[in-house]
């Protein structure tokens, strides 16, 4: 009896030494398939109940089948989730994640995690997305993928195929730099703090896009709203009717610069840009507070 209970422990031990060491790179996985941190994380519980079954002697390489039972759960949700977007109220964009320096350093880990990159992937199916994360972010070998999708490696080369056209279609232009970024959110924040709608118009690019999302829990736009001209008088005159204090401050989501916007001192948005040629092109504006609760701390991702 007493030796059942020490092999138990043992394995429980060694199976969460595994999951600890391995957990920010599941946690990155998974949110790179959902756009959700929240989900993302009940992905991870579901992991973990799975992993604390297996028998360990089995397994040959512990962090690849802990990314392949984050994949298939992964994929199970984000089919899931895809019926609830349906029922969305106005746009639905990605939870933004408070990040470490260290995201940024990696420029090609920053850039699939970027607002506009989580986008483009949400224009793929499922499974399309599943193997274009683990593919092209991840490298994983398409023998893995095809056991974590549970299709044959052939299938899986076809789907990854078509998946890189599709993201290459639409992806946004090459990475830019942080500090390129930071220049224009920094005479973005001018503009928007004196009340300079010139200085508005001279930083946001002629075809900018705006996309906001409340949830329908906060006022937000509920549909795109495109060109400079629109989309800096609606920022004018938005700010212009508030009573409260506002005040705007430099983060760093999703690897990225950003900014945060604060009423009367507390977290009210968060403001992802996407930057072309060092003008705005693409203004990501989160308030939906159910999508916030990630920037009270900094998140770790891994690949």
């Amino acid at each position: 009896m007493e030796n059942t209970r020490t092999e138990r422990t043992e394995h429980t031990d060694a199976a969460t030494e595994a999951f600890v060491a391995h957990r920010n790179l599941l946690f990155t996985v998974a949110y790179e398939m959902l756009g959700s941190a929240a989900d993302a994380e009940d992905v991870l519980q579901e992991t973990w109940l799975r992993w604390a079954g297996v028998e360990l002697g089995t397994v040959r390489d512990r962090r690849a089948y802990l990314v392949r039972i984050t994949t298939r759960q992964a994929l199970s949700r984000l089919r899931a989730l895809g019926r609830r977007k349906e029922s969305y109220v106005g746009s639905w964009l990605p939870e933004p994640l408070l990040t470490a320096p260290d995201v940024a350093e990696d420029v090609e880990l920053a850039d699939s995690v970027s607002m506009a990159m989580l986008l483009v992937l949400e224009t793929l199916a499922p499974t399309e997305r599943v193997v274009f994360v683990l593919r092209e972010v991840f490298g994983l070998e398409y023998d893995e993928i095809a056991e974590a999708v549970g299709k044959r490696p052939a299938a899986v080369r076809q789907v990854a195929h078509r998946a890189r056209a599709h993201v290459a279609a639409r992806r946004p232009r090459g990475p830019v730099s942080p500090a390129e970024t930071r220049d224009a959110l920094d005479a973005f924040r001018r503009a928007v703090e004196t009340g300079d709608l010139q200085g508005l118009l001279d930083v946001l690019a002629p075809d900018v896009v705006l996309l906001g999302d409340g949830g329908g829990v906060k006022q937000a736009v509920l549909r795109p709203i495109v060109g400079a001209d629109k989309v800096a008088r609606l920022l004018q005159g938005g700010l212009g009717r508030l009573t409260a204090e506002v005040a705007l401050g430099p983060v760093e989501v999703n690897g990225r610069p950003a900014l945060v916007v604060r009423l009367d001192g507390a977290l009210d948005t968060v403001l992802a840009v996407h930057v072309d040629d060092g003008l705005i092109t693409g203004l990501y504006a989160v308030r939906n507070p159910e999508k916030l609760s990630y920037m009270r701390r900094e998140t770790s991702l891994r690949r």
